[in-house]
């Protein structure tokens, strides 16, 4: 369903879509129809093509009705068929959304709308991949960057100086590690000293994935929404001095879904006996 949403940013970037899926024909067009999904859905009979990928779940037992299901996951491939890049995660409850790749691996435009957040000497954009999420979700948070001319912070790594640091407080996602952009080394000829900074506007992006149903329920407002809290710290500095530094509060709400728990009519779910002729 999340990739029906992006459906069209799909295409914006020049890619095709279909998902392939362990399920049998009549599993696929009775979900297809029930959810408007309009992209093909590939029925892998006996997970030929899961098996061939490498990518069948060998824990589910074989004598389960589920036993053939994949590690979900994306794979993006070339104009020749080629694997470009791939997207998997660790737990099968877990799942990269066509948000966050379309923006961390196409530059493509965040789909919440930007919340502005102000510091005495920076402005901070925030956003998100994604407006709608579902738990076990993987999305991408974006904090845009603004330091008024002449002034520059720290980047990570950078010794007896305070680096920019951007900080979570949710539990209701595991955060993953900032990607920062390049720094540039700038030389201080008053201390003679030559270290990494951020200047102008630049980008920070990093990914965060929901917790499971049980964990997120009693965190939503009576709406369904979750808020993520966090916070930004940086020190400006220009040519002649360092200031004070400070702790820009930042956030981000999101619409919290459900997974679609419908089971298909009992005669052509798995394991169902095969109709006579």
């Amino acid at each position: 369903m999340e990739l029906q949403q992006n459906l069209a940013g799909i295409r914006q970037q020049g890619l095709g879509l279909a998902a392939i899926s362990y399920d049998s024909p009549a599993i696929l067009k009775n979900f297809a129809d029930r959810r408007s999904i309009t992209f093909p859905l590939l029925s892998d009979s006996g997970s030929k093509i899961i098996r061939a990928f490498g990518i069948l779940n060998t824990s589910v037992p074989a004598a389960t009705p589920f036993f053939g299901i994949p590690n979900p996951g994306t794979y993006l491939l070339d104009a020749q068929g080629r694997v470009t890049a791939k997207y998997f995660e660790d737990d099968f409850r877990d799942r990269y959304t066509a948000g966050d790749i379309l923006l961390r691996q196409f530059g493509a435009a965040p789909a919440t709308p930007h919340q502005t957040f102000s510091g005495k000497r920076i402005q901070i954009s925030a956003s998100a991949s994604n407006v709608r999420v579902l738990p076990g979700e993987r999305v991408a948070l974006t904090l845009d960057i603004d330091l008024k001319p002449g002034l520059h912070v720290y980047a990570p790594g950078v010794a007896d100086y305070i680096p920019l640091d951007w900080t979570m407080k949710s539990t209701a996602a595991a955060v993953s590690p900032v990607a920062f952009p390049p720094s540039r080394k700038l030389h201080l000829p008053v201390i003679d000293e030559t270290v990494p900074v951020f200047e102008g506007q630049f980008r920070l992006t990093r990914d965060v994935t929901f917790a499971q149903q049980n964990a997120l329920k009693p965190l939503l407002d009576p709406s369904g929404k979750l808020t993520l809290q966090g916070g930004l710290r940086y020190q400006a500095c220009d040519e002649r001095m360092c200031y004070i530094p400070e702790t820009v509060p930042v956030e981000w709400t999101f619409q919290v879904g459900a997974h679609d728990r419908q089971r298909v009519p009992a005669e052509i779910q798995h394991g169902a006996p095969t109709p006579q002729k």
